[in-house]
Order: C-alpha cells, then sequence, then structure tokens
C-alpha cells in the first residue's frame, strides 16, 4: 500500500515496458507525451499516444484516495482486487457487454493482449500453431515479436529484464505477415491459411480493424469463407486496439467467436498503455482454465487481470498489483463514458464535420499530400465510424516526397517549442511556439518505389466530447475552434519545411 503515496505522476507511468520511460531532458516519453495534462499542446496524435486530460487526471486522484480509504477498511488486496472487478463491469457497461456476451482480460497494453491472445488460443487449438497477422505493416511494432511468441521489449511489465526477440518459454511458435499496402487481399488471407494448415497444426488469424492508417481487412465475404471452411481450425483475433468502431461492430465480432483487442489510449484519449482483451463467452467456457500457465506468461500479467471467474487460472498468477496500469485504466474509462455520455446524432455529426474539415485543410496545403485509400479497406457502415478518422498524408518538399527520417525530424520539431530558433513575424513566432502532436511516421514501402513515410492528423473522443453543448451555436463554435487547431498544426508544419535550411532535413535540423 505503501506505494500508493507515489507522486501520482510516478505512478501513471510504472508497470508497463520501456516505450513509458520518460526523457530526463524534457519530461516526455518517446511519444511526446509526459504523465501530466498539456492542455497547450494542440493534440491529434490519437493513434499513437495523446497527454492524459484535466478531466482524467482528476478521476486518478480520486481513485486512488477512494482504494486507500477501502484498502483501510478491508485491506488493500481485496480492496485492489474489487476495484479491477467493478472497473471490468464499467468497461463492459461502457460498451454495451454484458457478462454472458465476454470475459475481460486487462494487461498493460495491446501489445501484451496480443500474448494473452496467443496463449488463450494455444489452449484452445494445440500448441502446433501459426499465427497470420493481416496488415503486419500497420499494426504496432511489437506484433512482429508477439505473434511468434518473443519478448517485444528488453523489459516487461512486471520489471523482469529479458532480451528482446527471445522466445517466451511456453509460447513460442511460427507467424506469417500480410501488409495492407500492395498485399494482404481477400485471396492472400485464404491461401496462407491454406498452405499453414496444410502443414499440419492450426490458425490464429489476426485481422485489422482498424490499422495505424484507419484501414481495415480482410472483407466480411473473406471471414464467412474462413468460418465455412475452417470452423473449428482459425482462430480469429480482431485487432481492434485504434478503437474507431462501433460498438455494434465489437458485438457483433464476439457474437462470430472472435476474440477482440482493445485499448483505452488511441480513440479515447487515454494515457498509454491501457490495454484489454475481449473474450467471447463461448471460447472462455471451452477454455481448461485449470491448465498450467506457460511459464514465461506469468512476466506478462498478475491475478488480477484476469476475471474472477477464472479461478484455476487466477491463482498461478503474483497477487502483485500492477498501479499504474490500473490508474491508466481509470483515466481511459473517465475519457469512455464521457464519450457515450454525448449523444449518438452529436458523436456521429462532429466527426463527418471534423473529417470534411480536415480533408479540406490537407488538399489545401502545398506541402501535405493526403494518401489514398485502397478501395478494398473503405470503411462499411458503422455508425459514427463510417467515416475516416486517420488522415495520413506524405510530405513534400522542392518536388520530392520527404523520407522515413525527415518525417521523423518533422514530427519531433512539431512537439517542440521553436519560438526562440524561428525568425519572422510575432504570429510565426507565436505558431512555432505551440506544440503540436500527430500520429509518428508509419514507413510505406511500394513495390517499384522509393520508401516514404506518412504522418497522422487523427481525430479523438476527446475532440467530440469537449465539443458537446446542449446549446448548437456553442456546438458549432467548438468544432470550429478544433479545425482551427488542425489548421495550426499544417502550418506548423509549413513553417518547418519552409525555415529548415538546405536541401534536405537532417537531425541537426530539428531545433530549426
Amino acid at each position: 500500500m505503501s506505494d500508493l503515496f507515489m507522486p501520482l505522476d510516478n505512478l501513471l507511468i510504472d508497470g508497463g515496458d520501456p516505450r513509458l520511460v520518460l526523457d530526463p531532458a524534457c519530461g516526455l516519453n518517446e511519444y511526446g507525451c509526459g504523465p501530466f495534462p498539456s492542455p497547450q499542446t494542440f493534440d491529434f496524435a490519437s493513434s499513437t499516444a495523446s497527454p492524459i486530460s484535466e478531466r482524467a487526471y482528476e478521476r486518478v486522484g480520486l481513485a486512488r484516495e477512494r482504494l486507500m480509504r477501502s484498502a483501510i477498511a478491508v485491506g488493500f488486496e481485496d480492496a485492489f482486487a474489487a476495484r479491477i472487478e467493478d472497473m471490468r463491469d464499467e468497461l463492459g457497461s461502457c460498451l454495451r457487454l454484458s457478462a454472458a456476451e465476454a470475459d475481460i482480460v486487462f494487461s498493460p497494453s495491446g501489445t501484451d493482449s496480443q500474448l494473452h491472445a496467443l496463449y488463450l488460443a494455444r489452449a484452445v487449438l494445440g500448441a502446433r500453431l501459426t499465427t497470420i497477422v493481416v496488415g503486419s505493416d500497420q499494426t504496432g511494432s511489437g506484433t512482429a515479436f508477439t505473434a511468434r511468441g518473443r519478448h517485444f521489449a528488453s523489459i516487461t511489465a512486471s520489471a523482469r529484464a529479458v532480451r528482446k526477440g527471445t522466445p517466451i518459454a511456453g509460447l513460442a511458435g511460427d507467424s506469417v505477415g500480410l501488409p495492407l499496402i500492395d498485399g494482404a487481399s481477400d485471396l492472400a488471407v485464404l491461401d496462407a491459411i491454406e498452405m499453414a494448415l496444410g502443414a499440419g497444426g492450426s490458425v490464429l488469424l489476426q485481422i485489422m480493424d482498424s490499422s495505424k492508417l484507419g484501414w481495415r481487412a480482410p472483407s466480411e465475404a473473406c471471414l464467412d469463407e474462413i468460418a465455412s471452411r475452417w470452423p473449428d481450425e482459425v482462430q480469429v483475433v480482431v485487432d481492434a486496439c485504434q478503437m474507431r468502431l462501433s460498438r455494434r461492430r465489437i458485438r457483433a465480432y464476439l457474437g462470430r467467436g472472435y476474440m477482440v483487442l482493445v485499448t483505452g489510449s488511441k480513440f479515447f484519449g487515454g494515457p498509454a498503455f491501457s490495454g484489454a482483451l475481449l473474450v467471447p463467452a463461448r471460447l472462455a467456457r471451452s477454455l481448461g482454465r485449470s491448465e498450467a500457465v506457460p511459464p514465461g506468461l506469468l512476466d506478462y500479467a498478475v491475478e488480477s487481470d484476469w476475471p474472477k471467474g477464472w479461478a484455476p487460472l487466477r491463482s498461478q498468477f503474483e497477487r502483485r498489483p500492477n498501479l499504474g496500469q490500473w490508474l491508466r485504466w481509470e483515466a481511459a474509462l473517465e475519457e469512455i463514458r464521457a464519450y457515450y455520455e454525448v449523444p449518438d446524432e452529436f458523436r456521429a455529426l462532429a466527426l463527418r464535420e471534423l473529417r470534411i474539415g480536415t480533408e479540406s485543410l490537407v488538399a489545401l496545403s502545398p506541402s501535405l499530400r493526403p494518401l489514398e485509400r485502397p478501395a478494398r479497406t473503405s470503411l462499411a457502415c458503422d455508425e459514427e465510424f463510417c467515416g475516416a478518422t486517420i488522415f495520413p498524408f506524405t510530405l513534400h518538399r522542392d518536388g520530392r516526397a520527404l523520407s522515413a527520417t525527415e518525417c521523423r525530424i518533422v514530427h519531433r520539431s512539431l512537439g517542440r517549442d521553436l519560438s526562440d530558433v524561428v525568425a519572422g513575424s510575432a504570429a510565426d513566432r507565436e505558431l512555432a511556439g505551440r506544440p503540436c502532436l500527430v500520429g509518428q511516421p508509419v514507413r510505406i514501402e511500394r513495390c517499384g518505389a522509393q520508401p516514404t513515410a506518412v504522418l497522422r492528423l487523427c481525430l479523438g473522443a476527446r475532440l467530440v466530447t469537449e465539443a458537446w453543448s446542449q446549446d448548437a451555436a456553442s456546438a458549432r463554435q467548438n468544432l470550429q475552434r478544433a479545425l482551427d487547431r488542425i489548421a495550426s498544426v499544417v502550418a506548423k508544419i509549413e513553417l518547418i519545411l519552409a525555415r529548415a535550411s538546405g536541401p534536405e532535413l537532417t537531425e541537426s535540423c530539428h531545433g530549426i
């Protein structure tokens, strides 16, 4: 319990992996976020990570106080376990999922949840399992490791030092990656499954809804064919970590028997990392939950992560609480609750208006070129998510597309106060001083073309929540204010590209 008295900012980055480590020079992690609110930042980076909001930060503080009071009454371990179960119920309620539809397994991140899904698939289908990742070029960087049951970082959330890329005891296996750029057609997915099954064993198919670029694959028709041809040999897990899909769509996936990877960060804007795996009830019932857990998995979960009804499995994990994971989920639940309290009609209106405005601003920019969305990844009608909420674009200067390295430099420069190094008008210096966050660069490799990268302007739940007002005029003004901020982000990109010296952006240009 003494750990609860640590500074709140320290707790919020506890119990994760090296991606949460703060740079001592600026107090931010590799995503450009700290464990504290940053209201001065223009944040359109919800495909990557967002600073915690003031509202969520307040809830985190209150949650700690409530747990302290409860711990005095019933003991720390019981109080913590009860709170995690209540949060499981709260998340299920927000997503309109009953206990009869799904069980919820919490985790430090969506990457950790992939290991949980791999374990459950092996428990049902057997250890001879091939993981096929649809959208391998547009999922988390750790997926290349977790799909093969390997360590994806040098330190686990339980603070155990491991060697990145080495097998996790009891989980190691094979994987196949199917990129979405110039690949991952329905036929490619079916062929990969057929080949894997032909070699013996079974398949864990990780599908995409949606990717770092907002794409979905494979098609519904492809999923129907998979269910028809291989009903007992293929287990599907949906990478929905972006959470850019409706609650109805999540329920439909669970109804098909698919596991679903979700996060409280990304679209909802909770602090990174807060992961969860939704396990369909019929799959949960088929698990032999008294079997021995692979020893390597013990470093990637604690007892309270697993549902209370999974007692035999839970008992094999440490009772050690992950306080950072708990508090990050408290913050995320505040964002999720607030978003779904906004009327359905306004959520759809707001995302539509913001989408139209963002597309227009990108199109008007001389340096930004939108990345075309392939027809096969177009969004089906899905409530407020029937249109795009991630807008990837390449950057162009002197008639050429910027490289991935140059895009990283622009990305870092956007998040910094450059007012002291940019000469020009007062307006230019004010713009240069504004910290702006956009989605991190995504490398794009096309057959026959030089590799490049895209940055991403992202619409998140907080934009909708903060725009909502029962007064229609006020709500319109709030949406316009959000679009004005997007315009400022685009203008700062233009400013960076115009003021960087030389024909190329280099590491020495990060301060312009």
